[in-house]
């Protein structure tokens, strides 16, 4: 069933600028939601966290809601008090009409 919302979503999607964005920011809250889960799974608050990763319980809160400009140190730290490590990949993503129009044609 298409709701009006999803009418909507659909819409405001189509803006290659929007959807990048979009995209970014869930990505972004893709990993606070790991750390949230982790740190939920070991039964352990905020407060607990912060005492093991070594830092304040607002900064694990500001971690699981808002990872922005989350260093690499930061993250390993929170990751070994919840017993975890840290794996970094990198994926290729998908090509949009926005990239392809960007590049300039190779010359032969």
């Amino acid at each position: 069933m298409r709701t009006r919302w999803n009418r909507f979503y659909k819409n405001q999607m189509e803006d290659e600028r929007l959807r990048e964005l979009v995209e970014r920011e869930l990505e972004n809250l893709q990993l606070g939601v790991q750390i949230a889960k982790l740190r939920e799974e070991e039964k352990l608050s905020q407060t607990k966290l912060a005492a093991r990763a070594d830092m304040s319980a607002p900064k694990i809160s500001a971690i699981e809601n808002e990872p922005r400009n989350l260093t690499i140190a930061t993250l390993i730290r929170v990751a070994h008090a919840l017993g975890s490590k840290v794996e970094i990949r990198l994926v290729r993503q998908k090509k949009n009409k926005l990239q392809a129009r960007r590049r300039p044609a190779r010359a032969a």
